[in-house]
């Protein structure tokens, strides 16, 4: 089941992004960041267990430039297509907020070009994109692929 993320939600969404973060498939956020951006967060709730077992972002950025992010999917239910879910719900939201530009900063471009995504160069987004960036610590040697569909 796909649903809005709640509070109670946090803690899991953090353990699964610090769960990747340490494979380094994924960059981590913050506890304190998790907890500000909460209302960007969709997850995916195994229907029998009750526990999160997928989570997305779609983090607005700019005048109509929106970001998914922090996409991650409990290792023991992948190939399940959760990931697919998430991400088309996160692009139907852009889509719903009116967003033109959307893009993911990402380690497995490929999933994302199932999606309508192209590569991009990273200095094509708003330097209002790099302030999460200064934190990071690949700053300044960013290795992800960034990558746009426009909507």
């Amino acid at each position: 089941m796909i649903r809005k993320a709640v509070i109670d939600d946090i803690k899991a969404i953090h353990a699964l992004l610090q769960f990747y973060n340490v494979k380094g498939e994924l960059l981590a956020r913050p506890l304190s960041k998790l907890y500000d951006h909460l209302r960007d967060f969709w997850v995916y709730e195994d229907p029998e267990t009750k526990k999160v077992v997928g989570c997305c972002a779609l983090q607005f950025c700019w005048e109509h430039m929106a970001e998914i992010r922090s996409l991650a999917v409990v290792p023991e239910y992948t190939g399940q297509g959760i990931g697919s879910i998430l991400t088309e719900r996160a692009i139907q939201e852009a889509v719903y907020f009116k967003i033109k530009d959307l893009f993911t900063l990402t380690y497995r471009p490929s999933f994302f070009e199932h999606f309508g995504f192209s590569p991009i160069d990273k200095n094509d987004l708003p330097i209002k994109v790099w302030s999460d960036c200064i934190g990071c610590v690949s700053y300044p040697n960013c290795d992800e692929t960034a990558m746009l569909k426009q909507l």
